[in-house]
């Protein structure tokens, strides 16, 4: 490089080399740094300002270019626009909050400001707003308030934004210069005004109440101007000073209502029905006018609402919808009215419009068109495989859509299926038989695991509707035949559990069944034994009532056939029961089977086993014999009480009996006594005399510690020894106590060390108590190896 700068590489020329040096660009870059350091320690002006133009590009590469910030700010410096330019590019680039020179800065900004070349005003302030510090803010906030009466509107709109950054840095400045910009919005030049505008909304977002006084002015913006983007910011301001002063509302009442029936712009549209909503001027409350009012204003906004739906734009889509989601809580009719557009929504392809499009279906949902919804969204729910979505004709894309959802959306359809029906205890459903039907349905289309809700529902409505108990118990015995749920090919998306609300209420409300004998059958199918331990366990429970109730019935039609019939059906459970739950691996299933085995043991030697023998009586008619008395006996005694639903909060609205006092003793507690003390238990003596009491202080233990000593000396010795002798000879034969000779702790280590295990009794229990040691089979201990356990 010649060294007065003749042929210096220029900025041009550094991109070029660049491009040519890929293969070793680290170094060639590392040699035009080490130039570059050459040509800022030359007072050539241009070599300078060129070198730092080199510099900002390579710090956007990702190199540092911080060791240069003071040649930085003398490119700042120069009487050249363009070397100027360079200079406050490159300190936007490079200088931070930290950068030592910075403060070198001021007066330099100071002279840019007060330039009469508007441009140069523009290059510094616009230097400033990416390098502003607290310092700077504070130093140069009363020189850039001073210009907000420049001659030039862009000069103005330019200081105006600026000042935003500034307040942010020194807050001490705005409420020194509030009213210079509270001049600005009657600004001759509307860009100023705009520009007064966002700075003024950008700064209420913090504290909207600190620009009430403001509303005049802005009110008079609103009605005037034609600007769509600054009337969106006055009504968002207006939306969040609406709050704090309610007059408000119904001053922007006309203006806004002209806005929404006037305005083509959508997203002007769209600000003033928010803001509407969120300013509570659709609130029905007041006056007859003041209501009806609100109704119009509603019904026109759900009207314009609608445009946003049927616009092919997705955002307009959400945002409408988003809206009308604000709207239902309060004028959920008229959102109704719309529930066509509503549901086709539910087909497109975004997965967010589909979201919000099945929040506002729950709202909105009604006694009137409870039934269409719930139609619409199980059609969404089918075809559930991608073979159905290319052989039906009949589907269109959206439906495809939905057979290729994740499992996720279809668990929160089905999951917003059962809310719609089941909120406010079922208040908007007519007909039960047709919400049972429909649980049926998605128990079979559902695709997913959803069984434990649709198990509670079925459990719910079968316990709570009486009038459609009879249809819930058939529909219970389809559901107990289907293979789909009790032989599932994939466990992952089974609905196995609504087996257990099928079987639970089989068996509460057997009286129902039209052939018992199908649904013992069913529950003691060898598929059962695949099912969950919970299903099991309801099954065992379940068969034992229906077997219980038809048992019952037979007494009345007792006959060979009757017989013949029931002793098929003993053996046909007892072998089930055997075969597939008394062996469970899971200890409920296995204690009700073990049960369940016992009665059906009782009642198969009871139940006799060769054909009826027809007596004949003095008339020659044939008598049968009685049926056995076990027949009887087994419904009435445990099955045969009813359960009915009871609301949760029933036991406080029963009345307290006169003279009752609930917080008297029904029986006087026994006094707790002091335990025995011994020699080989003295932890004894460290507890409380009271065993749920705290622990004492050390005055107060020490104390009663004492005078349990004075108590022991007055018992004799005698009596001491002969009440320890007693418990030897009480834990001697106890086969749960291992005990040993002596008092003394050592006494009784050593004693338990040369214990025979051997020699301890094995005992068998029974309810008459312990019986005589009986001889065991001889097996190496698994514990220790050595005697026989």
């Amino acid at each position: 490089m010649n060294i007065n700068g003749l042929f210096a590489h220029s900025l041009t020329d550094l991109i070029r080399g660049i491009r040519q040096n890929k293969k070793n660009e680290q170094s060639y870059i590392a040699k035009e740094i080490a130039d570059i350091r050459l040509e800022l320690r030359r007072n050539d002006p241009d070599l300078k300002a060129q070198a730092i133009a080199k510099l900002t590009y390579l710090q956007m590469m990702g190199y540092d270019m911080s060791w240069a910030s003071f040649h930085v700010v003398e490119v700042m410096s120069s009487p050249k626009f363009l070397y100027k330019g360079i200079g406050y590019l490159g300190a936007v680039q490079s200088f931070n909050q930290e950068t030592d020179v910075l403060m070198l800065t001021t007066n330099l900004i100071k002279k840019d400001l007060a330039s009469a070349n508007a441009s140069e005003i523009g290059i510094a302030i616009n230097g400033l707003s990416h390098i502003l510090t607290p310092d700077l803010a504070r130093d140069l906030c009363a020189d850039l308030v001073a210009m907000l009466n420049h001659s030039r509107p862009i000069v103005r709109k330019k200081v105006l934004l600026v000042l935003y950054k500034v307040f942010l840095k020194y807050p001490e400045g705005l409420r020194l210069s509030f009213s210079r910009m509270k001049d600005r919005l009657e600004d001759p030049d509307p860009s100023v005004v705009s520009a007064a505008v966002n700075v003024i909304c950008e700064l209420a977002r913090r504290n909207p109440k600190n620009y009430l006084s403001l509303a005049p002015q802005l009110f008079k913006l609103l009605t005037t101007s034609s600007n769509n983007w600054m009337l969106i910011k006055i009504i968002k301001l207006f939306a969040a000073l609406t709050p704090y002063e309610p007059r408000l509302t119904k001053k922007l009442l006309p203006p806004i209502t002209t806005l929404i029936q006037t305005t083509p712009a959508m997203s002007l549209l769209y600000e003033c029905i928010h803001t509407v909503i969120a300013g509570g001027m659709l609130a029905t409350t007041g006056s007859g006018s003041n209501a009806e009012s609100a109704n119009m204003l509603a019904a026109t906004c759900v009207t314009k609402l609608r445009t946003f739906l049927e616009d092919p734009d997705q955002n307009l889509k959400y945002i409408g919808l988003l809206a009308l989601t604000k709207i239902l809580p309060s004028h959920p009719h008229l959102v109704a009215e719309h529930k066509d557009i509503i549901l086709k929504c539910i087909d497109d392809p975004d997965i967010s419009i589909r979201m919000r499009t099945l929040d506002l279906i729950v709202g909105m949902a009604n006694k009137k068109n409870l039934t269409e919804i719930v139609k619409r969204l199980i059609s969404h729910l089918l075809p559930i495989n991608e073979n159905d979505v290319t052989t039906s004709s009949s589907l269109n894309n959206g439906a495809a859509t939905a057979a290729l959802m994740d499992p996720t959306y279809r668990a929160d359809i089905i999951r917003r299926i059962i809310f719609i029906c089941s909120q406010n205890s079922y208040a908007n459903i007519t007909n039960f038989e047709w919400y049972l039907a429909v649980l049926s349905d998605l128990t079979n289309i559902a695709g997913v695991n959803v069984g434990e809700s649709l198990m509670q529902q079925f459990m719910d409505v079968g316990v709570r509707v009486k009038s459609a108990r009879s249809y819930t118990v058939q529909l219970m015995m389809r559901l107990l035949a289907d293979k789909k749920l009790t032989e599932p090919t994939r466990t992952e998306d089974s609905n196995s559990m609504v087996l257990l609300a099928a079987a639970w209420l089989t068996g509460e409300y057997c009286a129902l069944l039209e052939n018992p004998e199908t649904a013992l059958e069913l529950l003691a199918q060898k598929s059962t034994a695949k099912l969950d331990p919970a299903i099991q366990a309801t099954y065992l429970q379940t068969m034992l009532k229906i077997f219980a109730y038809w048992m019952n019935s037979l007494q009345y039609s007792w006959n060979e056939e009757a017989r013949q019939s029931l002793v098929e059906m003993v053996d046909l459970l007892r072998d089930g029961i055997k075969d597939m739950f008394s062996r469970s691996p899971d200890l409920e299933v296995q204690e009700r089977a073990s049960n369940i085995s016992v009665i059906l043991d009782i009642i198969a030697e009871h139940v006799p086993r060769t054909p009826l023998k027809i007596a004949n009586s003095i008339s020659f008619a044939p008598t049968m014999p009685k049926p056995p008395a076990v027949l009887g006996s087994l419904y009435p005694l445990f099955f045969n009480q009813e359960l009915n639903p009871v609301a949760p909060k029933a036991q406080k609205k029963v009345p307290v009996p006169e003279g009752l006092d609930l917080e008297s003793w029904i029986h006087e507690p026994v006094p707790e006594q002091e335990p025995e003390s011994s020699d080989d238990d003295d932890f004894l003596n460290e507890r409380p005399s009271r065993w749920g009491e705290e622990a004492v202080s050390g005055k107060s233990k020490k104390k009663g510690k004492k005078g349990r000593d004075q108590e022991d000396t007055k018992e004799s010795a005698e009596a001491k020894a002969k009440r320890k002798a007693e418990r030897r000879e009480r834990q001697k034969h106890d086969p749960y106590y291992i005990g040993g000779g002596g008092d003394s702790p050592k006494s009784q280590k050593k004693s338990q060390d040369d214990l025979d295990v051997d020699s301890i009794p094995i005992v068998q229990l029974s309810m008459d108590g312990f019986a005589k040691p009986i001889v065991a089979t001889r097996h190496p201990c698994r514990v220790c190896g050595r005697g026989d356990a």
